[in-house]
Order: structure tokens, then sequence, then C-alpha cells
């Protein structure tokens, strides 16, 4: 009979700890919190040190019920939430509503949900870590503060239904910055002239580089001319050959923001999706009778590079017997820690090296196993040797101009063999090696192409930049990241664009308001500062109380004068070319929970809306009437599907194009790859390049 209750937030998770904690063991989930702030009021008493009026959470009773009825069967309790803030804060409403002491040590923590980890830690329970708990509640009541607070001024002076957050509105000012920048930019002209030489049957290119040693920009078409008069007719020599030997070190493996980025470069996927896969592969997964269910990776919100040392040896093991001795460091690789960091969790990593990508592929969904492989091959690579480069670079001198030639050639692959990061352009390296050249070497001139260019604006945000970019300055936390990017689109802000982020108009005047009241809460310096002091409250070293009154007594005040002075702004409809169905009035765009969509104008009177489809110009190859259109998901994922849904219900993931299949004319569709876009019919195995 079993005498101790383990209280997990979900079922897998339940599902991989109960199995290796046995048959004395009762494990439930608590479907995460249980008790939080009401929605339909601030919920702090701010004349009374802050404190919180936590209520259970609507439709949680019956999940408590069944929690204490499971209670009442057990000598003893463990709580074994997520090992970071929230986890201890679920941990800490669990003992309460439990009627649990909070000097217990009923507190369980692992950072991977193994055997060994899990077994452990059972070992050594801990009281709640009420510092954490004070942390996470500061928090809770800081974002309460100031959503609660600004939000009403917002629904009264632009429109119902609007809302402000401490971190979301600092994300939406940086992508209206950089949205301003683009605006604002002018655009320089400059050249290129890049001589194609033949150095015996071998050619290759070399750019024009300057006059003498100087480097020389050419600014217009009048540097061009004067340059190509100047060399008219003069042999290209080689002046100076360079050679060097570069040594290349790998990424560290995964932290969070690090794991959504390249999640985002390489598979596609947007920061929430990352982090609910790498949620799957943390809580477990089943891997059969031999196994059975096990945490594959270890907590995926950390911003540490740090691993244990037996995850370093078992990897070092490994990269022995597979890749030899050549491929292994001769010191075990420690990777420096970023500045700034909590580094209170491990890096992201598999839970064990020798489950390869490839041996439990079987048990994995497509995702999983692609998210996996990714953690994997980074940390694997992590481990292994530096990768050694040739590089080479040829200065060429035509009369006074000299044009140099680079090349670089992979001497020593290294960790490279295994995984090589991704870049924000999607460019693929090339491995460019130049011929042999000797100095005083004469080439022949093949040919010689000027170009004209103009400097580009900064481009707008990703997700995986923009993430970047927040971890970079200090903005918000580990966990806080995929709930932001998530949010802002849903207040519809920031709009998303062929995968980049985009203000809305709502968003730039939203954000405008709030420069004028309340600039702290968009103040960069201020956001970091805060964030520090939650640290701070965490560790231990500054009252919860202190820190919110010490914000509060400013934010206050500059409420108050928010109501009384703070304009009206009305945003006017956007009008469409679409007329009403139903009573022929105009429709107009809004914006709701997923997105644009058209409403009628004449509303209340009429209460028509429909989606915006944007057509593909394909007919449906179901129905061979209506048009493909473009559509939105509930998770604003883009799909493709016929305009006469429900009558029809042709769908598509992949974007179809107009031109039909040159070998048996059905659909053909779009599919993405590291290496560029597929045409590929749906019919027939005909495929080819998209140029």
């Amino acid at each position: 009979m079993a005498d101790s209750l383990v209280i997990v937030e979900s079922p897998a998770k339940a599902k991989t700890i109960g199995k290796y904690l046995g048959k004395k063991y009762i494990v439930k989930a608590s479907m995460g919190h249980v008790r939080d702030l009401p929605k339909s009021q601030l919920g702090v008493d701010t004349e009374n040190q802050f404190k919180p009026k936590y209520i259970t959470i609507r439709g949680k009773g019956d999940v408590l019920k069944e929690l204490r009825n499971a209670r009442k069967k057990v000598k003893r309790v463990y709580l074994a939430a997520d090992p970071d803030r929230e986890g201890e804060a679920i941990a800490y409403h669990l003992a309460h509503s439990l009627n649990l002491e909070l000097d217990e040590e009923c507190r369980v923590v692992f950072n991977e949900i193994t055997k060994e980890a899990v077994k452990d830690a059972f070992k050594h329970p801990r009281k709640i870590n009420m510092d954490l708990v004070q942390a996470q509640q500061a928090r809770r009541i800081l974002d309460r503060l100031v959503g609660y607070g600004i939000s009403p001024v917002l629904w009264k002076k632009v429109k119902k239904g609007l809302s402000a957050g401490r971190v979301q509105s600092v994300a939406v000012k940086l992508i209206i910055d950089r949205e301003n920048e683009i605006r604002n930019f002018k655009p320089e002209e400059y050249w290129t002239v890049t001589a194609v030489l033949e150095a015996g049957e071998e050619t290759f290119e070399a750019k024009f580089h300057g006059y003498g040693k100087k480097k020389t920009d050419l600014k217009n078409k009048q540097d061009v001319d004067q340059l190509l008069q100047a060399i008219k007719g003069k042999r290209f020599t080689v002046e100076e050959v360079k050679k060097s030997e570069r040594r290349r070190n790998p990424a560290p493996p995964f932290i969070t923001s690090s794991l959504q980025q390249e999640a985002a470069r390489k598979l596609n996927f947007r920061a929430g999706k990352t982090m609910a896969i790498a949620q799957q592969l943390y809580e477990g997964v089943d891997l059969g009778k031999k196994e059975g269910s096990v945490g594959l990776i270890t907590y995926m919100r950390t911003d540490s590079t740090r691993i244990a040392e037996t995850a370093r040896l078992e990897a070092r093991d490994y990269i022995q017997s597979e890749y030899g001795s050549s491929y292994l460091p001769r010191n075990p690789r420690v990777h420096k820690k970023q500045s700034g960091a909590q580094d209170a969790h491990e890096a992201i990593r598999p839970t064990s090296t020798l489950r390869t990508p490839a041996k439990i592929k079987p048990h994995l969904s497509r995702d999983q196993y692609r998210l996996y492989k990714l953690i994997w091959e980074r940390f694997v690579a992590s481990q292994m040797a530096p990768a050694v480069l040739d590089a080479i670079s040829a200065d060429i001198r035509v009369g006074d101009a000299i044009f140099r030639a680079t090349g670089s050639k992979v001497k020593f692959p290294g960790f490279m063999k295994l995984y090589i990061e991704g870049n924000d352009d999607g460019k693929k390296e090339e491995n460019k090696f130049l011929p042999t050249l000797k100095e005083g070497q004469k080439l022949k001139k093949k040919s010689l192409d000027p170009k004209q260019h103009f400097t580009q604006p900064p481009p707008r945000y990703t997700e995986a930049r923009l993430v970047k970019t927040l971890e970079e300055k200090g903005i918000g936390r580990p966990s806080t990241y995929a709930p932001t990017l998530d949010t802002i689109q849903k207040r519809g802000y920031v709009t998303l664009e062929d995968r980049r982020l985009v203000p809305s108009e709502l968003g730039e005047i939203v954000i405008s308001l709030m420069e004028e009241f309340f600039p702290e809460i968009l103040n960069v310096e201020f956001t970091v500062n805060m964030e520090e002091e939650l640290d701070r409250i965490e560790e231990g070293k500054v009252d919860w109380v202190q820190i919110l009154e010490r914000f509060y007594e400013k934010f206050h005040k500059r409420l108050e004068v928010a109501e009384e002075e703070m304009r009206e702004v009305e945003i006017q409809d956007e009008v469409s070319d679409e007329a009403c169905e139903k009573c022929g009035r105009p429709m107009v765009y809004k914006f709701g929970r997923y997105g644009k969509f058209l409403a009628c104008s004449g509303f209340p009177d009429c209460r028509n809306t429909k989606p915006i489809l944007k057509s593909t110009g394909v007919t449906c190859p179901k129905c061979k009437k209506g048009d493909i259109v473009e559509r939105k998901s509930k998770k604003r994922r883009t799909f493709y599907g016929c305009d006469r849904y429900p009558e029809c219900d042709f769908v598509s993931w992949d974007k179809p194009i107009p031109r039909p299949c040159p070998r048996c004319s059905g659909l053909r569709v779009e599919k993405r790859r590291k290496k560029g876009t597929l045409l590929q019919c749906t019919e027939c195995e005909y495929q080819e390049e998209k140029n």
C-alpha cells in the first residue's frame, strides 16, 4: 500500500515519475497552478503591504478535491513541481491548499526526469524556498499592478479590451523602434567590381579592395569609371599571398533563448511551439517496453551553459568510440558563463548521450524527433574538438589598384562533422578555396563585373531575433520569452508577416500614449533593474514589499495624471472593398483574438463577420469550383483551403502554386527545406527546385 503522495504539474510527468518511484508512491498531477489572483479584480491590497488575494482557479475544484482525498490515505506528501520560481510557487499554493506546514521538508526538485535523478532527489527533500516564492509573487503582483492599472485607462481613452504589460510593452516598443528605423532609412549607393581571373586552368574571383594598401570605397559610377580607366589594358599580378590556420570552437549547449533561435532557423518553429515540444521531451516519452516513459532532456528554462560532470564524461566516451580520439579535445570543454546569467540550472542537454536520435526515432513524433536531434547534436558537438580551417588571401595588383581574393578550406572538421550553428540570414557556409598562387604570378583576366548596390535598412525582427535582443538587453527571463511573443500578437499590437514582426496602428498608438504617461515602463534600463531586483528577492537579499512600495509610489501618481490628462483616441476602422452579403453595407477590418477579420460596418444591427481570404490564384483540385485561399489556424499558423468551406473541405499546409505539374497537370505545392524550396506535385513524383 502507498504511503506517500507526490504531486507534479502534468499527467505526462506523473506517468514518468510514477514508473521510477514504484508502488509506495501515489503520483498525481495538479495541472499547473491551483490558486491565482482573481481575474475580475485587482486582487492586491495596496494599502496593506500588497497582500495578495488568492482564490482557487476556476475548474480546479475537482483537482483539489482529488488531491485532498489522496492526501488522507498517505503519511507524507511530496511536491515535485518544476525547479524554478514558478514551480516553487505552485508547490507553495499546493501546500496551502492541502494544509501542509511550510517548515515541512516536502519539496523535491530535479533538473532531469531520469531514474537516478528522481530517486536521488527523493533522498534529499527540502522545505519550500520562500525567497523563490516571494520573487515569483513579486513579479506576479508587479505585472498585475501594471496591467490592471494601465489597461482601464486605455479602455477609457482608446478602446475596450486593450492591455499593457511590463515586459510585453518593452518588446512592442523595440519592434516599433525598428520599424521607425526602417521608415527613416535613407539608402546609400555603393559599387563593387569583381574580376574573374584565370590561373592556369583554374578560375577564381577577386574584388576591388583599394589603391595601394588603403581601402577605397566605390561610391558612384564615376568612381567605377575612374577605376576601369586606370586599369584598362594592364596585367593582373599576384603581389602578396597570406596563408593562415584558423581554429573554430563549437557553440555551447543550448540555453532557452538559443534553443528558440536555432529551432526557428533550422526547423521553422515558433518560440511557443519550441517550448511546448521541449516540455514534452523533458516530462517524458514512452520508449517502449524496455525503458518505458523517460525524460529525454534536462529542464528547458535555463540561462546557464553549465553541464554535469557525469554528462560530460558520457559525451566524451561517446565521441571517443564513435569518431575517434582526434575528435576529442585533450581537456574537457567548459563554456564560459554568460554575463547576468542566474545559472540556477544546467544547460539544455539530452539526459543520456547514448539515446541517439536514430535509436529513439520510432518512439517520437516528427517534431519531437527534430527538436531532440537538434538538442542532442548541439550538446555532443559542444564537447568535440575544434574545427581547423586553412585560410588564404591574395592581393592582386593591376596598375595602382589592388583586388583581393579570399578563400578557406576545412582541414579538419572537428565538431563540424556533426553540427554547424545556423545563422539568421539562412545562408549556408561554403567551402571556397583559391588555386595555388605565387607572388609575381601573372593572371589572365576573363571578365570584369561592376555592380551597383544600395545599403539596406535593418531587417524587421523575427521571433528568434527579438528573443535574442531581449536576452542581450536583460529584459525578461527564460520563462517569459515565449509568453511575451504570444501576448503581443494576441493583443493585436504586432502581426506576423512573412515570419517578421510588424507593429499595428493600435500597437503604435498604445506605445505612444505609454511613452507620454508611463515612460518608466518602456525604459529598458528600468525593466532590467526590476529583473535584477527580482533576482535579489530570490537570493534573500531584499524584501519584496519594499521593492513594490518603491515602484508603486511613483506609478500610482502617474496613473492619476493619465486618468486626468490622457487624450481620447478614436481608432477609425479601415474600410474594405467588400460589401456585406447580408445587408449591403461596407465591411471593415477588425482585429480579434486570432488576428484581422472582416466585420459589417452596420454593427450592432448587422453582426456579420468573415475571415480575410487571400487568394493563391489556384482552383481547388477537389471541388473544381472554389479558389484556394490562405487561412490562419487558431494558433495563427498559415494553411491553405478551399473558399467554399464547409461545402468543400480541401486543406493543405503547403502553399499551392498557380502553375500545374508539367508531367500530369496536377496541383503543385511549395515544400520548404533547409537547402531551399522545392516545387512538388501532389499527384505524381515530379519535383524541381524553386528559382
